[in-house]
């Protein structure tokens, strides 16, 4: 069953079997169209693929495009909780977003679920009880990635990202683990697509190792740009660079680069199996972490409805803090501050046939939680 067919039988059923008495209605908000489409859209499939796989007839499901934009997103927002009387909201891809939304969602007593972004600014004073992360905090990925410079003896790294909230939370995960000098640090502007000032900078810097957070079209851009660069220092960063979608649009130039990730499709568990081959029976592509993202947020909701409805706000909060579902990433937890505690991987890129893609090669960090959960409080 294609996307718009399996949108078009959720509503319908849902519309059948009185959804508003007993069934849940779901606001996903995120970004499908422009420079990061990829990442939103991938986060839908794989939150669509769960619902279409509960059997459940009793979620419905609104999808809105923010374009990218805050005003946007905050409009949408508005929209769904004051005229469509959504019960849960999710589908953000940006923390600039995240921030201009989620506090507005959560004063209006409403749940939100974050596929992806995590600021660090909503994982420690500014938590809330109805607010979960079902990815990570947005340091933990680049921690991972810090962990392993360290490891590996890197010492004086060039380390980059663009200037917002999770460009900054990547630099200060990075060196938080990596603990060594830096030979320069850069915030640039988001939506960057021409790198050759800061890869200038770079090949002067006399750096041993380059750290970059670039996610979207911005990592294409860079990687290639630092390929044709003849810059030949090796390269670590977060999964956010490395995910199917920017892997087959960089070829050769990403092959060999360690990235870190919470998840990937060689995980080896009966649910991520599962997940990768029907989620590539049903898009014709690999899943990327966001679509594995999307994937476990949905089964967290529909494993939460198994036991109470939003309507019953403490059970309902209280089943979500159980994460009583089967993770494509194996065991999973929540913290304190309703973010993760998980295994985070150091992964390599190959290719397999003609695809490129990527392998598990070790854990960066085992049972990781987060620096900001000490400062939370519901």
């Amino acid at each position: 069953m294609k996307l718009k067919s399996l949108i078009l039988t959720t509503a319908i059923a849902a519309l059948a079997s009185g959804v508003s008495a007993e069934g849940i209605k779901v606001g996903m908000i995120t970004t499908l169209s422009g420079g990061g489409a990829g990442l939103g859209i991938d986060v839908r499939d794989g939150f669509m693929l769960a619902i279409g796989q509960s059997d459940r007839s009793d979620i419905e499901v609104v999808i809105e495009d923010d374009q990218r934009k805050p005003d946007v997103a905050v409009q949408l927002a508005d929209k769904m909780i004051q005229s469509e009387k959504v019960d849960v909201m999710t589908g953000i891809i940006w923390s600039n977003l995240a921030m201009a939304v989620v506090p507005s969602v959560t004063a209006q007593g409403k749940f939100y679920l974050s596929p992806n972004a995590g600021p660090s600014a909503l994982a420690g004073k500014g938590c809330h009880k109805n607010y979960f992360n079902v990815a990570w905090q947005n340091d933990n990925l680049h921690e991972a990635a810090g962990a392993y410079a360290k490891g590996v003896g890197y010492k004086n790294s060039f380390i980059l990202a663009p200037n917002y909230p999770a460009g900054q939370d990547a630099l200060t995960g990075y060196k938080r683990m990596y603990q060594g000098e830096l030979a320069g640090e850069i915030f640039t502007k988001l939506g960057q697509t021409d790198y050759a000032a800061e890869i200038a900078q770079i090949r002067a810097s006399g750096a041993d190792s380059v750290f970059f957070f670039l996610p979207g079209g911005m990592g294409i851009s860079f990687l290639k740009q630092y390929a044709d660069s003849g810059v030949a220092l090796p390269v670590v960063g977060p999964a956010f660079s490395f995910d199917q979608g920017i892997l087959q649009a960089v070829g050769d130039a990403a092959l060999g680069v360690i990235n870190t990730s919470q998840w990937n499709k060689d995980i080896d568990n009966v649910t991520n199996a599962t997940f990768v081959k029907t989620f590539q029976a049903e898009y014709g592509r690999l899943p990327s972490l966001y679509a594995s993202q999307g994937f476990d947020t949905a089964n967290l909701l529909i494993s939460a409805l198994e036991t109470a409805h939003p309507d019953d706000a403490d059970a309902f909060r209280a089943a979500l803090e159980s994460a009583n579902f089967n993770s494509t990433r194996g065991d999973f937890e929540f913290g304190p501050n309703h973010h993760p505690i998980q295994d985070i991987y150091a992964r390599e890129v190959i290719k397999e046939g003609d695809v490129y893609t990527n392998k598990i090669i070790g854990v960066a960090l085992e049972n990781h939680g987060d620096a900001y959960a000490a400062n939370c409080s519901f």
